[in-house]
């Protein structure tokens, strides 16, 4: 991509420090259980994993949050979680983290979503999936609104991160949005396309290739396939700027009033995608509440994607990591 200054990026890394981002979406728990397989059990062909160590992570929004936090970024989490052990383990982990856990409710009809991985020699043997992704009430609906009023005035992004696990209902989704225009924030949305409708009028919306072509009803083949996606995904939604992510051929962005850049990937390494749409849509809010444009936002979320997918489980970067790979990237 040319006609990106490095040191300008860099500067605008700099400007990530204490700005206020809401991050609102469906919280999840990250469970890692790390071992080592040495022999396959009598009882059926699968491995035996001997178990050296146990971790946990915020996950879904939570990641979100996390990754605002680990860039310098002050965030307020909203959202929804059990009321069981795993909701403890979660707020103990945000807290420790720096993540403000006032908008988190709790709700005792549905259990904290929880995924736990197996690991063994860098590679997941299987993972176990505790959730219940019914809508939330309308009841937790109302709460939740009601304490974002005053929040909303005092951030300057919103982030929406959208798992579909039952938070994001439609009644949410347009006063929140209706609420971060009103008082002219930005607005940006990491979706699932079966819900991408709900998101008009929104500053930017990031999916992944797959995302955008089941939303845009096209299938993404060649260059100019890609463009007609990305348009009509603009055109129908009205939002200012799309990004679609392409793993290996790196990102697009499409500008209500600019041409479509692409933007080739710096990852160096690929050992797990876990987590990185997580990392993109905070460095790209961090970077637009700083004063960068589309396009510098786009490069900087990249390169962090680059840092994070080089780790084995959901991880995230700081500022000095994101400047060193802008600085080692192809373009300057």
């Amino acid at each position: 991509m040319k006609n990106v200054e490095v040191g300008k990026l860099k500067k605008l890394v700099n400007g990530f420090s204490g700005r206020k981002i809401l991050v609102l979406g469906d919280i999840m728990l990250d469970e890692y259980i790390w071992g080592r397989v040495s022999r396959i059990s009598p009882e059926a062909p699968i491995p035996v994993v001997h178990v050296q160590k146990e971790s946990v992570m915020p996950g879904g929004a939570a990641n979100v949050a996390n990754n605002i936090c680990a860039l310098g970024g002050r965030v307020v989490l909203g959202g929804v979680i059990g009321n069981d052990s795993m909701a403890d383990r979660m707020i103990s982990v945000l807290k420790k983290e720096g993540v403000n856990t006032n908008l988190l409710l709790r709700d005792r009809s549905r259990p904290t979503i929880t995924k736990t991985r197996v690991i063994a020699h860098s590679q997941q043997v299987v993972r176990i999936d505790r959730e219940d992704s019914l809508e939330v009430s309308a009841k937790l609906v109302a709460d939740l609104l009601s304490r974002l009023v005053s929040w909303i005035r005092r951030v300057e992004a919103v982030i929406i991160s959208d798992y579909n696990k039952g938070l994001l209902t439609t009644t949410l989704v347009q006063e929140v949005i209706a609420l971060a225009r009103r008082y002219g924030k930005i607005i940006m949305v990491d979706p699932k396309p079966g819900n991408i409708h709900k998101f008009k009028g929104v500053t930017m919306i990031s999916p992944n290739q797959s995302e955008a072509e089941q939303a845009a009803g096209i299938s993404v083949v060649n260059r100019a396939s890609l463009h007609k996606a990305g348009r009509k995904i603009l055109k129908d939604l009205g939002c200012e700027a799309l990004l679609i992510t392409r793993g290996e051929e790196g990102m697009s962005l499409f500008e209500q009033d600019g041409p479509v850049s692409h933007i080739p990937t710096v990852a160096q390494e690929v050992y797990d995608v876990s987590g990185a749409g997580d990392t993109v849509i905070s460095t790209l809010t961090l970077a637009l509440a700083a004063g960068g444009n589309f396009r510098e936002a786009a490069v900087a979320a990249n390169c962090a994607a680059g840092i994070t997918v080089g780790e084995v489980g959901v991880a995230t970067t700081n500022q000095a990591e994101l400047k060193r790979r802008i600085g080692q990237a192809p373009w300057k």
